[in-house]
């Protein structure tokens, strides 16, 4: 004797069958975010999170001539725990009156190179691929597309303080 379509074993059958199918179709569906997420939210969270900004005692007011441009050392605001001694930067601080100072990024804008200070022409040079910058940090000659970037400097109770953030060392992708 054969079985029916309409009878209830085969109706039976049918639901347990299609139960089983939606459950492993669910389970793949939560398999595969789980995986997923991890990556989507690796990708994803630079695009919300913000860097640190935090300001940095670099030394009393005194110790720095008017007109003179020194070199000054700080840890980096987006240092990571296990960063070491890279976790240190540098920055061109230039002392322009009696309270006024600039603090260019060490950082050519071209690729990214560490700039030098040449204080008989007055002028940043990159060793890299030559470039050069006047002292107020504009671009004299060379590949560098930008000016030097610029942190924020503030005198706060006879000291000098810097605001340090991420500063992003180049501007374009061609070498």
């Amino acid at each position: 004797m054969s079985e029916s379509a309409d009878s209830p074993e085969a109706s039976a059958e049918d639901d347990r069958r299609g139960f089983l199918a939606r459950l492993s179709i669910i389970l793949s569906a939560v398999m595969g975010a789980v995986i997923t997420l991890p990556g989507v939210g690796f990708v994803l969270a630079p695009v919300f999170s913000r860097e640190p900004r935090v300001w940095h005692r670099l030394g009393k007011v005194d110790s720095y001539e008017v007109g003179k441009t020194v070199s000054v050392e700080f840890q980096n605001a987006s240092v990571r725990k296990w960063a070491g001694v890279t976790a240190l930067t540098g920055a061109w601080l230039r002392r322009v009156s009696d309270e006024d100072f600039i603090a260019f990024s060490i950082n050519c804008r071209h690729l990214g190179c560490p700039v030098n200070w040449i204080e008989d022409a007055s002028l940043f040079m990159c060793p890299c691929h030559g470039g050069v910058y006047y002292s107020d940090g504009d671009v004299a000659a060379g590949p560098p597309p930008e000016p030097l970037a610029r942190y924020q400097v503030r005198v706060r109770k006879g000291f000098v303080e810097i605001e340090t953030s991420p500063v992003p060392l180049t501007t374009n992708d061609q070498v």
